[in-house]
């Protein structure tokens, strides 16, 4: 069975860009992960960015960093058929080894 390139990165950046528009972002620093790079909750208006695309199907709750928290958007989003659920598909996690 061969399967189309869905290039989910895409997806997710223009649907943020669309969501986020000109309203401000606001980050709060959560750690460092163990590249030394910034882990972080970023929210605009009132909505938590990673949740939002979660929710949405762009994006997956990575649990080692939030703890869970975002398994029931993840959840949801899969019920719902919402971006990557809505084909097969390796998380990038595994497909880079």
């Amino acid at each position: 069975m061969h399967s189309l390139q869905y290039r989910c990165g895409a997806e997710a950046a223009n649907a943020l860009d669309e969501f986020i528009g000109k309203r401000p972002v606001n980050c709060a620093l959560v750690n460092l992960d163990r590249y030394g790079r910034t882990v972080a909750t970023c929210t605009v208006g009132g909505t938590d960015l990673g949740e939002w695309l979660i929710a949405q199907g762009l994006a997956l709750d990575w649990p080692r960093y939030s703890s869970g928290k975002y398994r029931p958007a993840q959840q949801r989003a899969e019920q719902a058929g919402r971006g990557i659920w809505k084909r097969s598909y390796v998380e990038p996690r595994r497909y880079r080894g």
